[in-house]
């Protein structure tokens, strides 16, 4: 590993020319002290430390800008190295050699050492200062030998052991920081390669954010909003400015509804559409979705609500609902045409036969008289027939608004079951078990003609006699089993209800059949105009209720209606 490709934040890569002049300071006030009055300058030339401090203010001005260099090459470091070897080798032997202060100065150049170069260089340089060291040690031997004079032998054992301890300190000191430096390095480049991958997923986010074509913003716990991307600020007019650090409610009055806790139980995201105005006027249909905004700990720390403008969907939506009422009244008025044929017919044929024996004279009169009556009544069953089909229409097609008020339902049941049972002949057996406290939302008129045609329809699946029975009961959220969801339990989590469920012990809807159970002029019945439970559909989803039906054949079946229910009951 080559030290010298380490990136230049490594604080001892190349110390600022500011450090270094420190540096230089403090071993100027140190020279400083030691010519003093009193102090001890026994082999000591301050000349010549005053020249080498010199020397090295200097050539660290004139080296700086190769010392800048020098972190991409070690023949361009190795300049600035030996030049700091010498200057300390200088301020060894200008301070008294072997009891210079000044020795501390060869482990700080190979420190610098090990952090400019690899490890093998690192310890050349240290073997070097070792070397420089030992030098400045032997310098008075050297002198004396080349002089002839070869002084005192007895003080060569010391000076190489204190020679060898020095060189093996340096080359420890070296060993240590080059690993401690290869540890840098290598902590260094893993942050630059995480602060490059974080960066990447910075720019990545925010084109994702910015690229996508919903609307996206976030909110803290307080719904105040804290990021507003571009799309947002096209959909409603708003720029980001203006919508950083304002309630939620106020950008998007009746957004705020979708953050409550009771909005999104089991991880849920809640959807909403509203209508919405643009500060220019513009009114616009918004599909809303939002979910909680969790930090690292997975704890919530706010809400992102997504947003759409779907108001060309509503539009396709009430010209597709048109279209399909367009639909429905071409064949409801096939239907009727069939409905209305058969009995006018019969009392067309009755009519002319009547006719056609007053025009001749007819039959003896007691025998006339009982044709007559005979005929009469095929008249007055077919207009009866006649104004069952109209009404059942009427109640079904006619778009009457609806008038909710508080309404206790067993009183109501009660009602319709007197009725019911003032005409039955004793054949079906009711059973009535509704919580007398319960209360539901809805339009009174409308209730009890459900009711009725509920009853009506079981009495009507049980010709040999059976059980008729109705149960009402309040059922909260919490106590829906499973965690799945049908269509009919759409309405959101936050709500309550009333289930309300009809059922009989007669002969059961087979399975190719209960799919069409609600379609209008769908029956099974001789007797029967279709209409009656279309008109029940009708009336639950008016009302904002659900609708369900559970059959076997020869099992019976149980209508399932869920309605609003008062809270508190």
């Amino acid at each position: 590993m080559n030290h010298a490709s380490a990136p230049d934040w490594i604080g001892l890569r190349s110390p600022p020319v500011a450090t270094r002049f420190a540096l230089l300071g403090v071993v100027f006030a140190i020279v400083l002290m030691l010519d003093g009055p009193g102090a001890a300058s026994s082999g000591i030339t301050t000349r010549g430390l005053y020249g080498t401090l010199a020397v090295g203010f200097l050539a660290n001005l004139l080296v700086e800008p190769l010392r800048r260099r020098a972190n991409h090459s070690n023949a361009l470091a190795a300049v600035p190295f030996c030049m700091d070897l010498g200057i300390v080798t200088a301020l060894v032997h200008f301070s008294g050699r072997s009891e210079s202060i000044f020795v501390f100065l060869y482990a700080l150049v190979v420190v610098y050492g090990a952090t400019v170069f690899e490890r093998r260089l690192a310890l050349l340089g240290a073997l070097l200062a070792a070397t420089a060291y030992a030098g400045v040690l032997l310098e008075d031997h050297w002198i004396h030998w080349f002089g002839g004079d070869r002084g005192d032998p007895s003080l060569l054992p010391a000076l190489f052991a204190r020679a060898g301890v020095n060189a093996g300190g340096l080359l420890l000191v070296a060993f240590l920081a080059s690993a401690l430096s290869g540890e840098l390095h290598r902590a260094g480049r893993a942050l630059d390669e995480s602060n490059r991958d974080l960066g990447q997923l910075r720019r990545l986010h925010v084109r994702i954010v910015e690229s996508l074509t919903s609307g996206l913003l976030t909110t803290d716990l307080q719904h105040t909003v804290t990021s507003f991307n571009a799309e947002a600020e096209r959909i409603t007019g708003i720029s980001g400015e203006q919508a950083l650090g304002r309630p939620l409610e106020e950008l998007i009055p009746g957004a705020e509804v979708l953050l409550r806790e009771d909005r999104g139980v089991a991880g849920r995201t809640a959807r909403e559409r509203l209508a919405f105005r643009r500060p220019g006027g513009e009114n616009l249909h918004l599909g809303l979705a939002a979910s909680i905004l969790k930090d690292a700990e997975s704890v919530g720390s706010g809400h992102v609500l997504i947003f759409q403008n779907v108001t060309h969907v509503v539009e396709m939506e009430q010209e597709l609902r048109r279209s399909e009422r367009l639909a429905g009244v071409g064949q409801l008025a096939a239907h009727i045409a069939h409905e209305v044929r058969n009995p006018l017919a019969a009392m067309s044929g009755a009519i002319q036969m009547m006719s056609a024996d007053s025009m001749q004279g007819g039959p003896a009169p007691e025998t006339s008289g009982e044709e007559q009556q005979r005929l009469m009544g095929i008249v007055l069953r077919e207009i009866d027939r006649l104004n069952v089909l109209i009404t059942d229409f009427l109640q079904f097609a006619r778009p009457t608004p609806i008038k909710p008020e508080t309404i206790a339902l067993q009183t109501v049941v009660r009602e319709i079951l007197d009725v019911f049972g003032s005409g039955e002949s004793g054949r079906v057996r009711v059973v009535e078990e509704i919580d007398p406290d319960l209360a539901i939302r809805a339009d009174a008129g409308q209730l009890r003609q459900m009711f009725w045609n509920l009853i009506r329809n079981a009495d009507q699946a049980m010709p040999d006699g059976g059980r008729l029975t109705i149960t009402g009961k309040p059922r909260d959220p919490s106590s829906q089993e499973g965690s799945s969801k049908n269509r009919s339990e759409e309405r959101e989590e936050g709500d309550v209800w009333a289930e309300i469920l009809v059922s009989d012990t007669g002969s059961g809807i087979s399975p190719d059949v209960i799919e069409r159970v609600f379609d209008p002029f769908f029956t099974t019945k001789d007797e029967g105009t279709g209409l009656g439970l279309a008109a029940v559909h009708h009336i639950v989803h008016t009302n904002e209720g659900r609708l369900q039906v559970e059959s076997a054949a020869g099992f019976g079946t149980i209508f399932r209606i869920r309605l609003p229910r008062v809270e508190g009951t």
